[in-house]
């Protein structure tokens, strides 16, 4: 009789690249909110229908049977439309053949991006609070974070810091505008400073403009691509599902010069390829119409004004919101807990689910700041303030 010895049962012994990563906190926040049955204030989508129109554009599509691969730097007429809006925009000229990549959301522009020019040890600058997908991004790909923040209450740009973090082993600076979760923007003069900091060097620029489309208080968005000498040093990357209320159909688009695009597209072609056919047909029909997005800041600002008035007379203190969807507030007034759990009881016993602000932190800095969502219907943002202005 022969006795087999038994194989060893597997023990997962992979040694984590992220350790000190975790779930989300848009999905955690999310999920205690559907456990509670709380209002969602706190993950950034809308909870309204975005165009019948758009709908129909995909269905037509579909039905077309525009439904295979679409060529890997995404459909060239969607590509030629994106260059026009850009020129008519920012009187920046993109060449759609070489120089525009539609992609299937902008994190898989920002990780593309990133992972095409940070090698090991390469340092990249990164202003908190921010997005919480560009730290793992740099970290897996070898380079290194250097962080420096925004100054508190107005979240503004200290340049002199930012200088002084510049070294021989910077390869890039992420830049945020307008900002995720601060809402707070970019001047013309931050630009010129930026360029002027960076003139000479061969510092990459990536600016994640996903919400260039709302800004408020007539304010004119300031992209990269309106600058010359910082355009052709940088990634820009913007989102369909931002501008057109469908967060779920995860479509984005990178511009860059070609250089940086070639780049770009040996690394995205093997991430995704390419992305939703049916969509990008629709999309290139879309923006035939320019109100579709130049009328977005004008619906955003109602919102944000008719959720700032519902909270008159709240203890909370709302930041400065000049652009995206996004409110901040100081509750030091209302409570000393930390923003985590302030946020987690804010769910739990008074159905209004927000997000913590440390959470755009590397190491958690906790400012009594939440934020909250206002891509919402009126009735929604309504039922929220009913319970917000009682603590």
């Amino acid at each position: 009789m022969y006795f087999v010895t038994p194989m060893p049962i597997f023990q997962n012994q992979v040694k984590s690249k992220l350790p000190q990563v975790g779930t989300t906190i848009f999905a955690t926040m999310s999920a205690l909110a559907t456990k509670h049955q709380a209002i969602n204030l706190a993950q950034g989508f809308p909870d309204f229908m975005c165009s019948e129109k758009l709908i129909s554009l995909v269905n037509k599509a579909m039905l077309e049977g525009h439904n295979q691969y679409a060529p890997m730097p995404g459909l060239m007429s969607l590509r030629e439309k994106i260059a026009e809006k850009t020129e008519y925009l920012y009187a920046a000229k993109y060449n759609p053949e070489t120089e525009i990549t539609v992609v299937p959301g902008g994190t898989i522009a920002l990780y593309a991006a990133i992972t095409a020019t940070i090698k090991e040890n390469d340092e990249v600058i990164i202003i908190e609070p921010c997005y919480d997908s560009y730290l793992p991004a740099i970290e897996l790909n070898g380079g290194k974070a250097v962080f420096t923040s925004y100054k508190l209450p107005d979240y503004k740009i200290d340049w002199n810091e930012i200088k002084k973090l510049i070294n021989s082993k910077t390869k890039m600076i992420i830049i945020n505008t307008p900002n995720n979760p601060t809402g707070s923007i970019f001047s013309a003069a931050d630009m010129q400073k930026l360029d002027k900091l960076i003139n000479g060097s061969n510092i990459i620029v990536l600016s994640d403009e996903v919400y260039e489309h709302i800004i408020f208080d007539g304010i004119e968005h300031q992209s990269v691509a309106r600058f010359p000498n910082l355009a052709e040093r940088s990634f820009i990357v913007s989102s369909f599902g931002k501008t057109f209320h469908t967060t779920g159909w995860k479509m984005g688009y990178c511009l860059a010069p070609a250089n940086l695009m070639a780049e770009f597209r040996k690394v995205y072609q093997f991430m995704a390829f390419s992305a939703h056919t049916p969509t990008q047909y629709a999309l290139a029909a879309y923006l035939e119409n320019k109100e579709e997005y130049l009328t977005l800041s004008a619906f955003y600002q109602e919102k944000r004004d008719y959720f700032k008035k519902l909270l008159e007379g709240s203890r909370f203190k709302l930041t400065n919101c000049l652009g995206s969807y996004f409110q901040c507030a100081f509750y030091d007034k209302i409570s000393d807990e930390g923003d985590k759990v302030f946020c987690n009881r804010l769910t739990e016993e008074h159905g209004v689910a927000a997000i913590p602000v440390s959470a755009f932190y590397a190491k958690g800095d906790d400012h009594k700041v939440i934020r909250f969502c206002f891509a919402k219907k009126n009735e929604t943002l309504e039922k929220a303030a009913e319970k917000l202005i009682k603590l």
